[in-house]
């Protein structure tokens, strides 16, 4: 044996290298949030600042009655001017602390290791957390045929031999045939046969050899000393072994359309050669091809293999063809058709020849018969430059004879038009596609190279465990948008209370150490809340959000800004009406009221949770599947009331009475019918678009 090439220039040191190289994408997720937190950011400092000088116009100005006397009289006093201006800061700081979402991490921390566990149980295997949230995002998915469509146990279903004659089992094909394809599956192979008991199994190999070798177990065929071997690759399409003894051949097995045509003959079963007729043995394979069963051929020729051996002439012997069937799976055609409906493109990559996968593809409901469909070769694609692809790539369903090249170019292509790419694979070949997708689903059968590169590994290679995979996808990005419709809502309140209370002359209504219990509630405690929130079909029938969509859509920043105006209205009416001031009782400092405004504040959050978690008028839609919601929320409302008469001057709380609480309580509860109202019209807004559309 001679060594022609070592480390980074052999095949797998290429491989090694490419998976190396830290050109990722950022995940659709990312790109999101980072328009958000430039927006919440803008937000923050913009409200901090306006804040902070809204609280010295007060100080300045308002308290002393617009007199410039007095306000020259107050600026003369450096402590006071220093003692406002560092509480102005102080202010500001905290609003931009709130404003900023901190418990945004970790909610996505929280639900997606919270949803990891439930994936786990349904065969999905988390690699990299960013993978969930990104398999909910696809547009388009490129996925291997054996294994994940089918069921990956290949079956020999009949045999063909050059006349077109066929045979329904090992034992019926003619005796020089069968002993001749016996000597070509068992020593053209990689699999061999084990004992398991009194039973010989095939092992080792691929599924294919497998399946072979499974079929002649009848035939107890000894192996011969094998001289020369060329293996299987996807550029030749075809394995061949030079085997030595009585009776010395070069066996060939691989692709009709390749070995066919270099068969001038065909074995009969008086062991004679006679002539062969292709087309009489194409339209064979053409009717097994469109049952969907795969075709390979067996030859033999009297040539040793050399240099020139694929090259030479064409004079091999054809000894027959055999039909192998892979049954689709079950659950994966209902599968792709609730990935359809999540507006998701399933592409089918398979070795078959066209008519085998175009009749798979129909099987599983890849291929419907329309129009549009296109159906791709290898050679069709090496033919077609990026661009052309790129403008059918939408239409594409299946690529049959595929190479593993192929796949890093269709992700490439599709990742070039802002899709988002996801791709399955098993080999070590497939590992350089895997890791370019934006999502790589790994096979639990598969090669640890294909895993490592991989963001997801399906443990029982099922399509169908893929659609879970971007179920609960999607269900994180719901869940992280309600918990930034909570969050929101109540900060953009805080805000405005903040800034328009000094204007009027009052003080802020929360204090600092209020305001960050108002964050804490919102940021941690929320997350914890809507941080288990339950993986629905529904979210199936919604289409994949673009990459570059924002993340706050316009339904969400109508119920934020209903929400957060309301919350502002009512804190005026709450502070300022007479009604306010005849139910709480009187104080020097307001101590009462200021402790009902507070509470108010946070139970209206609490109340407003209840319609950030569904976009249903039915507010408890599956809530029972969130035990950890209602727990958490009624943690925050215990606490809130016993702050209410233990929190003394700490958190300015002073202890509220019965009228009081039933006053504070009703306010906040006003927030849901409100919401309710909004749904209302939300929805009959979105029926008489969908009735437009359809009358067009």
């Amino acid at each position: 044996m001679q060594v022609s090439s070592v480390g980074d220039q052999t095949i797998y040191g290429g491989i090694a290298s490419e998976l190396q190289e830290s050109d990722e994408r950022d995940t659709p997720l990312k790109v999101k949030l980072t328009d958000l937190a430039r927006l919440i950011s803008r937000f923050g400092y913009i409200g901090g600042i306006a804040i902070a000088v809204a609280y010295l116009f007060q100080a300045v100005v308002i308290q002393n009655g617009f007199d410039v006397a007095a306000i020259l009289a107050y600026c003369g006093n450096w402590m006071a001017v220093a003692n406002d201006a560092v509480q102005a800061v102080m202010l500001a700081v905290i609003i931009i602390v709130m404003a900023v979402p901190e418990g945004l991490p970790l909610m996505i921390a929280i639900v997606s290791s919270l949803n990891m566990g439930k994936m786990l149980k349904d065969n999905v295997l988390v690699r990299e957390i960013n993978g969930i949230e990104t398999a909910g995002s696809l547009n388009i998915l490129f996925c291997d045929k054996t294994g994940t469509i089918t069921k990956g146990q290949l079956e020999v279903v009949t045999f063909i031999d050059g006349s077109a004659s066929s045979y329904a089992s090992f034992n019926d094909v003619p005796e020089a045939i069968r002993d001749k394809f016996a000597c070509n599956v068992s020593n053209n192979t990689e699999a061999m046969f084990a004992k398991e008991g009194s039973e010989a199994v095939a092992v080792g190999g691929n599924a294919t050899e497998r399946a072979l070798l499974s079929y002649i177990t009848s035939a107890n065929y000894n192996s011969k000393p094998v001289a020369l071997s060329i293996p299987f690759s996807s550029e030749i399409k075809y394995s061949a072994a030079q085997v030595e003894g009585d009776d010395p051949d070069t066996l060939i097995k691989g692709a009709p359309e390749i070995i066919l045509p270099k068969c001038s003959g065909i074995l009969l079963p008086s062991g004679e050669q006679s002539d062969i007729d292709q087309e009489k043995l194409r339209a064979s394979i053409d009717a097994l091809a469109n049952k969907a069963i795969r075709v390979l051929a067996f030859a033999k020729c009297n040539k040793s293999i050399d240099d020139d051996f694929m090259n030479g002439e064409d004079d091999w012997t054809l000894v027959g063809l055999v039909g192998l069937r892979d049954d689709i799976r079950p659950e994966s055609v209902s599968a792709i058709s609730e990935a359809h409906s999540a507006g998701i493109q399933v592409v089918m990559i398979t070795g078959d020849r066209k008519e085998t996968a175009v009749a798979i593809a129909k099987e599983a409901g890849l291929v419907t018969g329309q129009d549009d469909e296109i159906v791709l070769t290898s050679s069709d694609l090496s033919k077609m430059s990026d661009d052309e692809i790129a403008g059918k790539i939408e239409q594409i369903r299946v690529v049959a004879r595929a190479l593993p090249s192929d796949k890093s170019r269709l992700v490439k292509i599709a990742q070039s038009k802002n899709l988002v790419a996801g791709m399955t694979g098993d080999g070590v070949n497939d590992s350089t596609a895997l890791k370019r997708a934006d999502v790589g689903f790994a096979m639990g059968s598969g090669t640890e190279v294909a895993k490592e590169a991989a963001e997801i590994v399906i443990l029982d290679d099922n399509f169908s465990s893929i659609e879970k995979a971007v179920l609960y996808g999607r269900t994180i990005f719901n869940s992280i948008r309600k918990f930034i419709i909570f969050q929101l809502t109540i900060n953009i309140a805080a805000v405005l209370v903040s800034f328009a209370f000094p204007l009027l002359g009052m003080a802020n209504p929360l204090s600092i150490t209020q305001i960050l219990w108002v964050n804490l509630v919102m940021d941690t405690l929320a997350a914890l809340a809507l941080g288990g929130e339950p993986a629905l079909r529904r979210y199936m029938q919604e289409k994949p959000k673009a990459r570059d969509e924002k993340i706050v859509s316009s339904y969400m920043w109508s119920e934020i800004l209903t929400g957060s105006i309301w919350t502002f209205l009512l804190s005026i009416f709450f502070l300022l009406s007479p009604t306010s001031h005849e139910i709480f009782r009187d104080a020097p400092n307001n101590e009462y009221l200021l402790t009902g405004y507070f509470c108010f504040f946070i139970f209206t959050a609490v109340f407003n949770a209840f319609n950030a978690r569904t976009e249903r008028l039915n507010l408890f839609d599956n809530i029972g599947k969130n035990k950890g919601f209602l727990e958490i929320l009624l943690l925050i409302v215990v606490v809130q009331v016993v702050m209410a008469y233990v929190g003394g001057d700490i958190f300015r709380c002073y202890g509220l009475n019965i009228q009081e609480w039933l006053y504070v309580i009703g306010l906040a509860f006003t927030i849901i019918p409100l919401d309710l109202l909004r749904k209302v019209y939300a929805l009959s807004k979105k029926y008489k678009k969908e009735m437009r559309a359809m009358r067009r």
